[in-house]
């Protein structure tokens, strides 16, 4: 008797399914240093003992900007700035259908409506940095009272909400469209068939992007005679004085 022949698991496998190149590595590793100097900015803003690091972040986002803002004029076509207004000018058209059609909800488009909360959410990310580096710098230079340090924390406070709103636009989307969304931030490619957008990835200009935020950051920690993260000033437990002072 002969042995029965051996099943071709990769004839049987089905085939994956055909992605498309959407954001190359230098988009990407804007967004992944963007998300983490805000986070830091935003942990190390109340504490004095981090102050320098607090700056170093705020300096570095508003590096990043300019790097995103030049990137998006001679950058591949997907991170150009002009599709990205494009896609946000069609807000009053959308609003508008979505007016006539407030009877028949069904008929809205919501997709669209999806779409553009989460390109408005952008620009206004992308904005929110000026106000909130602007204000920053004046406060680190001393030019006014407590009040610019409460300016300065209202755009903190604002441009946290729409960190907010970023993410629960694309988590909602995802869901409803069932499928990963950020997936095009993490490895640049998103489901369908066809040409990729992004014909090339770009890692050279992606790991000099890195190089620049991480030598901007050893300069600043040269500079600053008790380094970014002082160990002993972190440990040390604020004086009632302290907070007296400064009140």
């Amino acid at each position: 008797m002969h042995p029965a022949p051996a099943l071709d698991h990769a004839a049987s496998s089905p085939a994956p399914a055909p992605t498309r190149r959407v954001n190359d590595a230098p988009i990407r590793m804007f967004h992944a240093l963007f998300a983490l100097a805000f986070a830091g900015a935003w942990a190390t803003g109340d504490s004095e003992a981090w102050r320098a690091l607090h700056v170093t972040l705020g300096y570095t986002l508003a590096g990043l900007l300019g790097f995103r803002l030049v990137y998006g004029l001679v950058g591949p076509r997907p991170a150009r700035l002009s599709m990205l207004w494009r896609r946000v000018a069609g807000t009053p058209a959308w609003w508008r259908s979505a007016l006539r059609q407030w009877r028949n909800p069904r008929a809205i488009g919501w997709t669209q409506g999806r779409h553009l909360l989460l390109s408005l959410s952008i620009v206004a990310l992308l904005l929110g940095i000026v106000p909130l580096a602007a204000s920053g710098y004046a406060v680190y230079a001393d030019w006014g009272g407590k009040w610019l340090e409460e300016v300065h924390e209202v755009f903190a406070n604002t441009l946290l909400a729409l960190v907010g709103v970023h993410l629960s636009a694309l988590a909602l989307s995802s869901l409803i469209q069932r499928r990963n969304l950020a997936r095009p931030m993490f490895d640049g490619r998103t489901p369908g068939a066809g040409a990729d957008l992004v014909p090339r990835q770009r890692r050279g200009l992606a790991l000099l992007l890195l190089a620049a935020v991480l030598g901007f950051g050893a300069w600043q920690w040269q500079q600053s005679p008790t380094g970014l993260w002082p160990k002993a000033a972190a440990a040390a437990p604020v004086s009632k004085h302290a907070h007296h002072d400064r009140d």
